[in-house]
């Protein structure tokens, strides 16, 4: 297996479990609610329970993906940046090499 094989193999095996883990908290919140309200049926209180889940697993869903696409521009905007400090670098030495290449040969030259 490469590692790009085995990196995508940890990241969907990392999806599995905080997928079922925001199932659980969904779970376990829609069971917490379900249980205020006693004067429920035993079928409205599947009935609540499920669609509270599954309002919590679109809730959890959207919150990652608002997530990704913010680091996602955080990573574009850092790169940009890096990219222009390393650019101001290069011409730095550059210019520090001139200056000194003319200053050697001045030098040289009164020598």
């Amino acid at each position: 297996m490469s590692t790009g094989e085995v990196r995508a193999l940890v990241q969907e095996i990392e999806g599995h479990l905080l997928l079922a883990a925001a199932r659980e908290e969904g779970r376990t919140a829609a069971a917490r609610a379900a249980a205020r309200l006693g004067w429920l049926t035993d079928t409205q209180r599947d009935d609540l329970e499920r669609l509270f889940e599954a309002e919590y697993l679109a809730l959890a869903r959207t919150s990652w993906r608002r997530t990704a696409e913010r680091a996602e521009e955080l990573r574009h905007t850092y790169e940009a940046r890096y990219r222009a400090l390393r650019q101001r670098l290069v011409a730095w030495c550059v210019l520090g090499c001139a200056l000194l290449a003319a200053t050697s040969l001045l030098v040289l030259a009164a020598a």
